[in-house]
């Protein structure tokens, strides 16, 4: 009887969980229901699933709406009919037009049409719904005939009045106004609530026609659905036998061209993978990702292969990754087994401004009507919630901005105040849009749109109406296509070098860089700032802490320094084990052999596998289970128990005393869940080693294009420092040197015209399109002539120095500009003949460099002619140096810093920062903060601090612990020498990064209890 169930997947429309609406179902004894969202079918697999379990009849389809009014609902006959509504959906939101009054043609779905606004002619499967509050209208005449096509239309859109009230507060959100200005167009009718079929067929007990009309619909729809069935594309080639053949010729190909013909631990392990991909049918699988490295391979594109793909020797045969598994021992069952139900886990990073061409290979080589991106939906969120439904009880910006700025305890408690805590509990966790997964892309065999419909997002990409879980659960394996800006710094630095010295660097051949020595040495010291993954100041700290000096050491660290590890004491232990060899023992003989390269600690996610199938003897497949369970990636806490089950009688049966194995199994539980797998990690080193190459042995040109791909840990600013402290010449923005990105041009760095602050991208894009038309800018008045600007934006080209080449001071350029333009007229036009400008002979006056520093300061938020300690009041520059630091070990130091970084930390006692620094000679260090000093003495923002504390060094690496810090201020901007409110405006554009930590406090050493000497049992 229920034929129109709207479920909270009616975003901002519908209240009822998925769930809830099915177990109201269960509890009522319904035996059948439809969910008909609104416009989509997002909620569709869920409500399956659940329908299943609880021995309903699922129906399903849609509510067609046109601006909110009600034109008519789509109910699938079968599965034919669910992928018409598919397709039908999919266009209407692929032409985003107005809809016809009347349904277009269906085979398989049926129409029902409200009563109040249905056709006078019905086709075969088109019906009437009519609601009991509207059955006194059939007593005219004109129904008499139609009696055989009307249903009954009950609504379920919300469960009493406290949730209809939510239904108000959502439509007043999507409609974007005052609760009080919605009208009953806007929202579902109060009594659109939950009802039994008993109630049903009491209302419409005098005509029992109707309920016999509904019955019948209901019981000749058909839709069933075959969950955890492969639906990716089939077959690469013709057939399963054509892609196994394929598949094994290329991987034996590339293996002799890694490995050489006569590697038979390669061939051993080849062999193995082959017989599993082949047996769950991932050949198709392997060869899309190869042929989409095989597109990128054509267009010169670098790319990254990583993930738990990378421990698979047949990818990296297919150059799908660059990590031998075999090097670093790499389980394959970590990718793939025969218990893993889930997909194989290809992860591909390509550059940011690389990918998209990619993406537009895989959808023109598999069809538009065969590749989508994986859906995903945004929720409301505790700060969202509070704004959004404040706006709808019309509170102002000042008392919205208070509200989401201090927590719930400290807010007012009036009535308004009230009822939004009220609701927004109520909205915690909605739906409210639907979006795209990240990078996630399904290639179907049959259309896409036989299992949903289609969104296209501005960008253009259809994206499923599903997420990445119901894609698993329906049997779509997602091919992960990602960006990142590392490998951007990377092929650009290599273009750089070409460009500047002429030298071409094969930077893909991982030799060239991997275990260099030189790059060794680097990471030791942890010189690492524009490295991909290893510049953060907890990296470089780490780097030297380990003494890092080899590739297998930084796979370690690129683990350790994931939060969780940290967590579960293991990264603290294994800086320990490493610089204290002699003093541990290895908890047993299998932590020795088995994990005797990380010094018997759990690094890796593989490590859980090591453990639990050589202590516990538990199969391969077996240890990936406890690891995916432990991870949060599997949502069986049976199975999870059936594996501890199985691996205590493992061990048991072995011998092991049972108090040591709980011990090793609580290890196990603690870190599971937290770290990279190996494979991952070594992805991110070689990536890492690759940077970190370029960074040693071409300094100026990574970090120009470390700049230029706008990535990194830290602000533009710091790499502009590198720049300079690796031998460049750092110029202002040029009109006739500089790009819009930074250019280098020998050691002489011109920073991009973009990073000017205050004018706008298209006055810049016209500047560098007239300049490559015409020829440099030969004087003020010739760009004038040739480039429309107002005085505002070139006084700023002005004071930023960008007419430096023009051999003229900023004070006779401002003059002449003044001269030529004003505020109100606009740029002369260009003409055929130019009138010579009257030459004035101006007076030489005198300019100080620190002019030019509070200039950059303004329009780049950071000055280049100085460093920032120039511009300080005081010539005190620290009592030690960064150099210094090893040698004052306990000592109390008074030092100079310029606030690069800093990093909050929650402890028990209240918030720590770690903060990062330069000295005035330019080097790096780094200062602890506790929360009793931060209480006395907090940041207040950018600048050169004062900083009084103790050194201590751990490890090789020293770090200041504060006990006093105080701001420094700057000299007088001598441009305001009588306006303190500018001179204060200017300095308060210094910046610094700040990196705030939303977790609960890490455990103390002596709550983690990690044990560093074999327990001892009594017999």
């Amino acid at each position: 009887m229920l034929l129109n169930c709207h479920s909270y997947f009616s975003l901002r429309y519908g209240t009822i969980p998925v769930q809830r609406l099915v177990q109201l179902g269960q509890e009522h004894n319904i035996s059948a229901m439809a969910l008909t969202d609104i416009n989509n079918l997002s909620g569709v697999y869920e409500f399956i699933t659940a329908c299943q379990k609880a021995g309903i009849k699922p129906i399903v389809g849609t509510e067609i709406r046109d601006d909110n009014q009600l034109r008519y609902i789509l109910i699938a006959k079968n599965q034919k009919g669910f992928g018409e509504i598919g397709r039908f959906l999919t266009k209407l939101n692929e032409r985003n037009t107005s809809l016809s009054t009347t349904a277009p043609e269906f085979k398989d779905c049926y129409i029902i049409y409200p009563f109040a606004s249905a056709p006078t002619h019905l086709k075969e499967d088109e019906y009437i719904g009519i609601r009991s509050e509207q059955l006194t209208l059939l007593y005219t005449e004109k129904w008499k005939s139609l009696m055989d096509k009307i249903v009954i239309l009950h609504t379920i859109n919300h469960l009493n009045e406290e949730d209809y009230n939510l239904h108000c507060i959502l439509r007043a959100i999507d409609n974007n106004t005052l609760l009080s200005k919605l009208t009953d167009r806007d929202c579902a009718a109060p009594t659109d609530i939950f009802k039994t079929e008993e109630q049903l067929v009491v209302e419409f007990r005098d005509y029992p026609i109707i309920i016999e009309n509904t019955k019948e619909l209901i019981n000749s729809c058909n839709y069933s659905f075959t969950f955890k069935v492969p639906r990716n594309k089939k077959h690469y080639t013709e057939c399963k036998q054509t892609d196994t053949d394929l598949l094994e010729q290329l991987a034996y190909t590339g293996m002799i061209n890694i490995y050489g013909k006569d590697h038979v631990k390669a061939q051993e392990r080849l062999a193995k993978e082959l017989k599993v991909i082949n047996e769950l049918n991932f050949a198709g699988y392997f060869l899309i990702t190869w042929d989409i490295i095989q597109y990128s391979n054509s267009q010169g594109y670098m790319h990254i292969g990583r993930g738990s793909g990378a421990n698979s020797i047949v990818g990296y045969c297919l150059g799908i990754t660059n990590v031998c598994p075999l090097e670093l021992d790499l389980y394959f069952e970590r990718f793939l087994n025969q218990n893993r139900k889930s997909p194989p886990d290809f992860d591909i990073d390509w550059s940011w401004n690389q990918r998209d061409d990619i993406l537009r290979y895989i959808f023109s080589k598999y069809g538009k009507e065969h590749v989508a991106f994986c859906g995903a939906v945004s929720t409301f969120k505790y700060r969202s919630i509070i704004r959004e439904i404040g706006k709808v009880y019309g509170l102002s910006k000042s008392e919205l901005d208070s509200l989401t700025r201090n927590p719930i305890e400290h807010h007012e408690t009036n009535s308004i105040v009230l009822l939004i805590h009220q609701y927004g509990q109520m909205l915690e966790g909605f739906p409210n849009q639907r979006t795209m997964h990240a990078c996630g892309i399904l290639i179907s065999e049959d259309p896409i749109t036989n299992f949903t419909a289609l969104d296209f997002p501005p960008k253009g990409f259809p994206v499923v109406q599903f997420d990445m879980h119901t894609a698993e659960d329906i049997g779509f394996d997602k091919f992960d296509i990602l960006s990142q800006r590392g490998i951007g710094h990377i092929d650009e630095a290599a273009e750089l070098i070409l460009q500047n010295q002429g030298i071409e660097v094969d930077i893909r051949n991982i030799a060239l860089s991997k275990d260099e020595e030189l790059c060794n040495q680097q990471l030791k010291t942890g010189n690492t700032i524009g490295c991909f993954y290893i510049e953060s100041p907890a990296m470089r700290g780490l780097l030297r802490r380990l003494q890092c000096d080899n590739y297998k050491i930084l796979v370690a660290a690129s683990s350790i320094i994931r939060p969780g590890v940290a967590q579960s004491g293991m990264m603290q232990e294994y800086i320990y084990r490493h610089n204290h060899p002699n003093e541990f023992e290895y908890f047993h003989p299998v932590f020795e052999e088995q994990l005797g390269e990380t010094y018997g600690i759990m690094v890796y996610q593989e490590d859980v596998i090591k453990i639990a199938l050589h202590y516990g003897g538990l199969p391969a497949t077996d240890g990936d289970i406890l690891r995916r369970a432990m991870s949060g990636k599997s949502r069986s806490l049976e199975g999870l128990q059936a594996v501890k089950n199985r691996f205590y009688e493992h061990c048991d049966a072995k011998g092991h005393p049972r108090a040591l194995s709980e011990e090793i199994y609580r290890q196990i539980e603690s870190f599971a869940g937290y770290s990279f797998c190996k494979a991952h990690s070594a992805s991110y080193a070689i990536e890492s080693y690759q940077s970190l190459y370029l960074k040693t042995y071409y300094p100026l040109e990574f970090i120009t294009a470390v700049i230029n791909n706008e990535g990194g840990f830290y602000r533009t600013e710091v790499y502009i420092h590198e720049a300079a402290m690796s031998g460049a010449n750092v110029l202002p923005p040029c009109v006739n040197s500089s790009d819009l990105q930074t250019t280098l041009i020998g050691k002489d760095l011109y920073l991009g015209l973009k990073l000017i602050e205050g004018i706008s991208l298209e006055l810049l894009k016209t500047i560098l399109k007239e300049r490559k038309a015409n020829g440099r800018y030969e004087s003020i008045f010739d760009f004038i002539q040739r480039v429309p600007i107002a005085i505002e934006s070139l006084q700023k080209l002005i004071f930023i120095g960008a007419f430096q080449s023009l051999g003229k001071q900023k004070n006779e350029l401002l003059i002449q500009a003044k001269l030529l333009l004003t505020k109100k007229e606009p740029a002369p036009a260009l003409t055929l003949l130019q009138e010579p400008i009257q030459e004035y002979t101006f007076p030489t006056l005198k300019r100080s460099v620190h002019e030019d520093a509070f200039d950059e300061l303004e329009l780049l938020g950071f000055p280049i002619s100085c460093m920032p300690f120039e511009l300080l009041k005081t010539k005190f520059r620290g009592d030690v140096m960064v150099c210094d630091l090893l040698q004052n070990h306990k000592k109390t130091v008074r030092m100079l810093g310029y606030l690069i970084a800093r990093k909050h930390v929650p402890t028990s006692k209240g918030s720590m920062y770690f903060g990062t620094w330069i000295d005035a000679n330019g080097h790096y260090f780094d200062t602890v903060h506790f929360p009793d000093s931060l209480t006395e003495y907090p940041f207040v923002g950018g600048g050169c601090y004062l900083l009084l504390g103790t050194v201590e060094v751990e490890y090789h690496f020293p770090n200041v612990q504060i006990l006093k810090m105080a701001r420094l201020p700057f000299i007088t901007d001598p441009r305001y020498h009588y306006d303190d409110d500018n001179n204060q405006t200017t300095v308060s554009k210094v910046k610094e990064d700040v990196s705030l930590t939303h977790r609960q406090p890490y455990p103390k050493a002596s709550e983690i209890n990690l044990p560093r000497h074999r327990m001892k049992f009594t017999k």
